[in-house]
C-alpha cells in the first residue's frame, strides 16, 4: 500500500527575490531628478522652452503646431546622395484642417552641440529660424537675441 505524501512544510525563510537576498531594486534616481529624463524628453522640453518664448511675443504662433523628429526624410522617402547639408529644422505650411508646422530634427541638432547648454541655444536658434520662414521675417525681428549667444 502506498503511503500518503506528508504535506510539504512551509520554509522557515521567506523567499527572496534574488540570490544575494536584496530584493527588488528600485529605479536608479527619482523621476525628479535629471538622470530619470531620456534624451529625447529632454530635447522634447528645450523645444517647449523655445516655443514658450517666442509665443509670448507673438502670440499668432498659438495656431502652429511644433514637432520634433528624430531625423529628416526627403518628401519621396529617397536618401538624397550629394546633399552633404542635412537640415535641422522644416517647416510645412498647412492647407485646409491642417495647422502649419515647425519641425526640429533631433538627432542633426545632437550631433552639432556637445553639451545641453550648446544644445538649448542651437535648439532655439532652429526654432526662430523656423518661425522666421513661416512668418516671411528675419530671424532678427522674430528674437532680437538671435545670433548674439
Amino acid at each position: 500500500m502506498d503511503s500518503p505524501v506528508p504535506p510539504r512544510r512551509a520554509d522557515p525563510r521567506p523567499r527572496r527575490r534574488d540570490r544575494h537576498g536584496r530584493g527588488m531594486r528600485g529605479p536608479i534616481a527619482p523621476p525628479q531628478v535629471p538622470l530619470a529624463i531620456s534624451r529625447a524628453e529632454a530635447f522634447d522640453d528645450l523645444v517647449r522652452d523655445s516655443v514658450t518664448r517666442l509665443e509670448r511675443h507673438w502670440p499668432q504662433l498659438a495656431g502652429v503646431e511644433f514637432a520634433v523628429q528624430e531625423v529628416p526624410r526627403s518628401d519621396n522617402g529617397e536618401v538624397r546622395e550629394g546633399d552633404d547639408a542635412v537640415p535641422l529644422g522644416r517647416v510645412t505650411e498647412g492647407s485646409g484642417e491642417r495647422p502649419d508646422r515647425v519641425i526640429v530634427f533631433r538627432r542633426p541638432v545632437e550631433i552639432r552641440s556637445r553639451t545641453r547648454d550648446e544644445r538649448a541655444l542651437l535648439v532655439h536658434e532652429v526654432v526662430v529660424e523656423q518661425v522666421a520662414e513661416l512668418l516671411g521675417l528675419a530671424p532678427e525681428s522674430v528674437d532680437p537675441r538671435y545670433g548674439q549667444d
